[in-house]
């Protein structure tokens, strides 16, 4: 019924930029928060950034200063511009969405590979 799709992902050199995208799709009435997570090989998927349609932003400690999420709301979309990339941010990278006030929505996953 309501979904997201991830891109942007790919192979990018240390010290690079990369822009993810999320668009959401379906009957929307309402989008609460949009955010980005990540799970690297052998480690607990964690939350990168995440923003709600109160303005507010989080950012994990280890990409504060060079990500940022924005949100283009009439677009459903929401972005993760990555600057100063380093090889620890090697992940596959997640989008999720709380929609409609009821569905926890996860995108499919874009990898990330940064390489030093």
């Amino acid at each position: 019924q309501v979904s997201v799709v991830e891109s942007g992902g790919g192979l990018v050199q240390a010290r690079g930029s990369l822009r993810l995208s999320c668009v959401a799709s379906g009957s929307i009435f309402s989008i609460n928060s949009m955010g980005w997570y990540r799970q690297a090989p052998g480690k607990e998927r964690e939350l990168v950034a995440r923003a709600t349609n109160r303005d507010g932003t989080n950012y994990a400690d280890t990409v504060k200063g060079r990500f940022t999420i924005s949100r283009d709301n009439a677009k459903n979309t929401v972005y993760l511009q990555m600057n100063s990339l380093k090889p620890e941010d090697t992940a596959v990278y997640y989008c999720n969405a709380y929609i409609n006030h009821r569905h926890d929505c996860w995108g499919q996953g874009t990898q990330v590979t940064v390489s030093s």
